[in-house]
């Protein structure tokens, strides 16, 4: 879904204040630049005895940016590798998510 026709979603995504570029590389070896919210909160998941402390890393921007991204597809930001979960995930405004996962030095993710 497109963003509102009123809703100028560039003014939010300002690399002088909270934004930050990113590099996604396609499974297919195609790199391009992406403006977003690069988020890495703490995550403390416990199922029955057993718990799990971790970060939930994910990068929000316009979904017309995120389009195309697939499960795999590699995503460097400042510096660090991740790997995206899934496809992005809208939230019906035209911004959406996409959920990563940080890369291990042996390069597996997940």
């Amino acid at each position: 879904m497109p963003s509102p026709s009123f809703e100028n979603l560039n003014a939010f995504f300002q690399t002088d204040e909270f934004a930050t570029t990113a590099v996604v590389t396609s499974a297919e070896g195609v790199s391009r630049s992406v403006v977003g919210i690069f988020d890495d909160p703490y995550l403390d998941a416990q199922l029955g005895e057993y718990r799990l402390d971790t970060s939930s890393p994910r990068l929000q921007c316009s979904e017309t940016v995120l389009a195309g991204i697939n499960r795999g597809d590699g995503v460097v930001i400042d510096g660090v590798e991740y790997v995206a979960l899934a496809a992005p995930k809208s939230d019906g405004t035209g911004l959406a998510t996409l959920e990563l996962v940080k890369q291990e030095a042996g390069g597996a993710a997940f």
